[in-house]
């Protein structure tokens, strides 16, 4: 292994400041400069140390060790610098956002799979569906729907597309009749999301012939926990929403009942996010190759 000593100082800079452009002014250098040799020290290590994106700096595990080692007496900087370059086993705490709607990421045969294949990897998974930047919160990577990640993340996909629907039980329908057309819905008890209690429930999206429309339906029960409107519909309570994979086991045996398909088009599935490829963290690479390999 052979590093340039001369760029530590750099990479101190970055890892103080948390910040390119504050790491250039302290340096009396361009943040082009700071990015260009940052992945000098990067490609001679062969790992990444600093996760970016227009928004935010973090130290990856490996930098974190890098800048920790050098504010230890110079006769341990050589091991240190040799555990940074030399560790390519799936190691360490691996975090990842996850959407509530994820189902196939979230129903646990593939999290379990990767976890039996990678035991030195720790996996936290947090499940929130606020939309924040991953990188200045501290995640390795998310999981959300196509159309709504960042244009800076590399996107792997973890489902094919995929289909909202509504639903209702057989009980509510032979009781309240069924809406033919989305706009009907005003007139039904529904089961609506939202993410937070200060935010408007969603409208429901729908097409027809190719025109994209949606539908305020004034849920009458309204809540932020999937499982919650699911169960709610499976009693009869009323027609909710949401990605077709969460309903699928429930309309197979006929508890639930698929409405208004016509007017439900497909679009763009789930996707694994982060940040950058190259000298990704062996950690996120494993998932990352954990996922591609087994598709939904």
């Amino acid at each position: 292994m052979k590093i340039d000593l001369n760029l530590l100082p750099l990479f101190l800079a970055v890892a103080e400041e948390r910040n390119f452009r504050a790491a250039a002014d302290r340096l009396g250098v361009s943040r082009s400069a700071v990015s260009q040799r940052m992945q000098r020290l990067e490609d001679a290590f062969g790992v990444t140390l600093a996760t970016r994106t227009t928004r935010a700096v973090r130290l990856t595990e490996a930098g974190q060790r890098l800048f920790e080692a050098l504010s230890q007496p110079l006769s341990d900087i050589d091991s240190a610098l040799e555990q940074v370059a030399g560790d390519v086993t799936p190691r360490g705490h691996l975090r990842v956002a996850v959407t509530s709607i994820a189902e196939r990421f979230l129903s646990g045969p593939l999290i379990a799979s990767f976890a039996e294949a990678y035991p030195e990897v720790t996996a936290d998974i947090t499940v929130t569906d606020d939309e924040f930047d991953i990188v200045s919160a501290g995640f390795d990577a998310g999981v959300r729907l196509g159309e709504v990640i960042e244009q800076d993340m590399i996107a792997v996909p973890v489902t094919d597309d995929q289909r909202e629907i509504a639903v209702a039980s057989p009980e509510y329908l032979a009781k309240h009749g069924t809406p033919s057309h989305p706009r009907e819905l005003i007139h039904h008890r529904c089961i609506g999301w939202r993410p937070a209690p200060d935010v408007a429930p969603y409208r429901w999206e729908f097409e027809q012939d190719s025109v994209p429309f949606d539908v305020a339906v004034e849920p009458q029960i309204t809540t932020n926990d999937l499982r919650f409107m699911l169960r709610s519909a499976l009693v009869g309570a009323g027609i909710t929403f949401a990605t077709e994979e969460t309903f699928r086991p429930y309309i197979k045996t006929g508890q639930l009942v698929p409405l208004l398909q016509e007017y439900l088009p497909p679009f763009p599935g789930f996707f694994l996010y982060f940040p950058q490829r190259r000298n990704m963290a062996p950690k996120l690479r494993a998932l990352v190759d954990h996922v591609m390999t087994n598709p939904a």
